[in-house]
């Protein structure tokens, strides 16, 4: 009963990778327009999701102190020499298809991790009890709905097409059925390895909103599309602030 419920709630979370799916409709120049305030939404949607969920979760479950503080630096930088690997090879290698940018593989590996620490999460509520597993399911939907968006946009903005974007998303969703595999084999004290994971998370999706993302942002100076900017950060931020009150 608790290994069908937890295998069947983190499908659930995987197939919410896919809510891409609904950009197919659209055209080329259409997306192209509607891109970088996806790419703001997903600046706004990271840095929410470190400051509002990520860190206080850190700080609450490891403690406010030199452990939790080294995580987030040691997250911070992992991401930054994983940028200069892909750059290193980018440079070294022949031309890659479609120039895909670094940050396509960063937030993957970030993405990834996240629902490693998802998919442990939901199987360690289940062997609690039932109810709590379903409402820890629930919030961790309403909090990847809106990641997700996000998530799509940075990779369609680095490069890939609509259907490898999709794809790969699906691909780093599935690390949540991993996670919960993992938790549900060896019991629910892996959970206190997932907990130290959440720091590091937080520090690499400081790195890919912040030097990453942001310059991408910058480099539009139209007032008018500064300001449509700057209110799609904005809506990320609100969007996790608003999932705290529902979850």
């Amino acid at each position: 009963m608790v290994v069908a419920l937890t295998i069947g709630s983190v499908i659930i979370v995987s197939l919410l990778s896919l809510v891409g799916i609904f950009t197919l409709s659209l055209n080329r120049e259409r997306m192209r327009k509607m891109l970088i305030f996806v790419v703001a939404f997903a600046v706004g949607a990271l840095f929410g999701d470190v400051f509002i969920h990520l860190l206080p979760e850190s700080f609450e479950k490891i403690g406010a102190n030199l452990t939790t503080s080294l995580l987030v630096i040691g997250g911070f930088l992992v991401f930054f020499v994983l940028e200069k690997f892909i750059r290193w090879r980018h440079v070294g290698g022949a031309a890659e298809e479609q120039h895909v940018r670094p940050v396509v593989m960063m937030n993957l590996v970030g993405d990834a991790t996240h629902n490693l620490i998802d998919g442990m999460l939901i199987a360690a509520s289940y062997i609690v009890s039932v109810p709590i597993g379903i409402t820890t399911t629930l919030a961790i939907v309403l909090h990847e709905i809106p990641q997700e968006i996000g998530d799509f946009g940075i990779l369609i903005h680095g490069g890939l097409s609509v259907r490898k974007a999709l794809s790969f998303n699906l691909l780093a969703a599935l690390m949540s059925v991993i996670g919960a595999m993992v938790t549900l084999i060896v019991g629910a004290q892996f959970e206190s390895f997932a907990v130290f994971l959440l720091p590091v998370t937080a520090g690499g999706f400081i790195y890919i909103a912040g030097p990453d993302l942001i310059p991408e942002l910058q480099q539009e100076v139209r007032v008018s599309h500064s300001i449509w900017q700057f209110s799609a950060i904005l809506l990320g931020v609100v969007t996790m602030a608003l999932l705290t009150l529902i979850e």
